[in-house]
C-alpha cells in the first residue's frame, strides 16, 4: 500500500494529546511524532484533530436505508453500500450492523419476520467483493419475547463475523418498556391499534416470554458461545436484572435504563454502553436515566450512534468537554468499544495498530469530519 503521512495535526494518543504527524504505511501506523514540520509527501492537517476511526457496535442505520418510508422495501446491495459510505462520511470506520433475530407473526397487525440470515449474507458478500469502504462484523440482537428464535439463531455459525450477540427482552412492562404509556404511543403510532387492540397485544406478548422468554434466553446465551461472539445485555433496570447478565458472561451493558443498574454493572465489572443521541439531546426520548448523568457519575464507558451515526463523534467531543480530557472522551467511542469487543488491532493512535484514522476539524463548536482513512486508505 503507499504511504500515507498526516501532518500538522493535534493528534489525539490513548492518554494524551500532542501536536505532530502520523504515518502510515501497508495499513498500520508505522510512525508518530511531535512537531509541526510537513514534509513534501504529506497532507497538511493545518492543526485539525486526528483521532482513531470510531468503532460502532450498535446501529439501527441498516434499516433505515433499507426500508426509508413504511412498507418501501429498498434493494438490498445499493441499501448496504449507502449504508456503508454514510458510516465512513462520519468517521465510522469498524461497525457492528445490529440485525434482529427472533420473528412474531402470529398476529396480523403486529407481525414481524424473519431477514437476518438473508442480509447478513448479503452484507458478507459485498464484502467479500470489496465492495464495502469499512470493516464490517454483525450483531445479532436475540429477541427473547418471540416465536422464531432458537430457529433463525441456528442458522448462523461461527464462520459468520458474528461479534456481538445482545439479548433483548421487549416484553410489556419491564425494562425499556415498563412505562405501559410509553410502548402504548410507540406501538399504537406505528401500527394504528385501537385501544383494545393494544391490551390485546400486551396480553399476547406477555403469555409469550412466560411460555418462551427463559428458554430462549438460554438458548441465545449458548449460541453466543458457538459463534465465539461477546455477549451484552440490553436496556437493564435493576439490580437484580444485571446480576443475571453476569451470570450470563455479558461483556457490554446496552443502555441500562436507570442509575441503579449502571451502578450494579460497574460493581459485576460490565461495561456500561450509552447512545450518542441521549448525550446530545440531553436526556432519553424514552424516559429512561441520562447518559450525561451517568457520565457525570463516571459511569459512562462506551458510547454507541445507536440511530444516529453522526452523533458518535459528536459525543466524544462533548464527553471531551464535561470531563475536561479530550482523550478519554474519545476512548468512549474507539478504544473501550474495541476493547469491548476484543479487537485490540484499532481503536488507538500507537504503532503497530490498524491505520484506521480520521481528521475532525472543531467549528464553532461543531465536529466537522475532513478526512476518513482505513489502513491508510481514504474512504471520505
Amino acid at each position: 500500500m503507499t504511504d500515507t503521512i498526516l501532518a500538522n495535526a493535534t493528534l489525539v494518543l490513548p492518554n494524551e494529546v500532542i501536536n505532530g504527524s502520523l504515518a502510515i504505511k501497508d495499513g498500520v501506523i508505522t510512525a508518530i511524532d511531535q512537531g509541526n514540520a510537513v514534509p513534501a509527501n504529506a497532507i497538511d492537517c493545518d492543526g485539525d484533530l486526528l483521532l482513531p476511526g470510531l468503532i460502532e457496535l450498535h446501529t439501527d442505520n441498516l434499516e433505515r436505508h433499507i426500508e426509508p418510508r413504511p412498507k418501501v422495501n429498498w434493494p438490498h446491495a445499493s441499501a448496504i453500500i449507502a449504508h456503508d459510505a454514510e458510516l465512513a462520511s462520519v468517521g465510522i470506520t469498524t461497525v457492528f450492523d445490529a440485525l434482529r433475530v427472533g420473528s412474531v407473526t402470529s398476529n396480523k397487525k403486529t407481525n414481524y419476520g424473519e431477514y437476518a440470515r438473508h442480509l447478513a449474507d448479503e452484507i458478507l458478500d459485498l464484502r467479500a467483493k470489496g465492495a464495502l469502504r469499512i470493516s464490517h462484523f454483525l450483531h445479532l440482537r436475540a429477541e427473547v419475547c418471540s416465536e422464531t428464535l432458537i430457529a433463525e439463531l441456528a442458522k448462523f455459525g461461527p464462520d459468520d463475523r458474528i461479534g456481538i450477540v445482545s439479548l433483548m427482552d421487549h416484553t410489556p412492562g419491564q425494562r425499556q418498556f415498563r412505562d405501559l404509556s410509553q410502548l402504548r404511543a410507540y406501538v399504537c403510532g406505528k401500527h394504528g391499534l385501537s385501544d383494545l387492540e393494544f391490551e390485546s397485544h400486551v396480553a399476547e406478548q406477555r403469555a409469550l416470554s412466560d411460555q418462551l422468554g427463559a428458554v430462549h434466553e438460554a438458548a441465545a446465551v449458548a449460541e453466543a458461545r458457538r459463534f465465539g461472539a461477546v455477549l451484552a445485555s440490553h436496556d437493564d433496570t435493576t439490580a437484580e436484572q444485571v446480576a443475571v447478565s453476569a451470570q450470563h458472561g455479558a461483556h457490554f451493558a446496552e443502555f441500562p435504563t436507570t442509575l441503579e443498574a449502571a451502578t450494579a454493572c460497574h460493581a459485576q465489572g460490565i461495561k456500561v454502553m450509552m447512545g450518542a443521541p441521549n448525550l446530545i439531546r440531553g436526556g432519553s426520548h424514552s424516559g429512561n436515566v441520562a447518559a450525561s448523568r451517568l457520565a457525570e457519575a463516571d459511569l459512562l464507558d462506551i458510547v454507541s450512534s445507536d440511530y444516529v451515526p453522526s452523533a458518535l463523534l459528536s459525543s466524544a467531543l462533548l464527553l471531551g468537554d464535561l470531563w475536561g480530557d479530550v482523550a478519554r472522551g474519545v476512548r468512549t467511542v474507539t478504544q473501550a468499544p474495541a476493547a469491548a469487543v476484543g479487537l485490540f488491532d484499532r481503536g488507538h493512535l500507537d504503532i503497530g495498530a490498524r491505520g484506521d484514522v480520521i481528521r475532525v476539524a472543531r467549528i464553532a463548536g461543531v465536529a466537522a469530519l475532513r478526512g476518513t482513512w482505513v489502513q491508510g486508505k481514504r474512504v471520505g
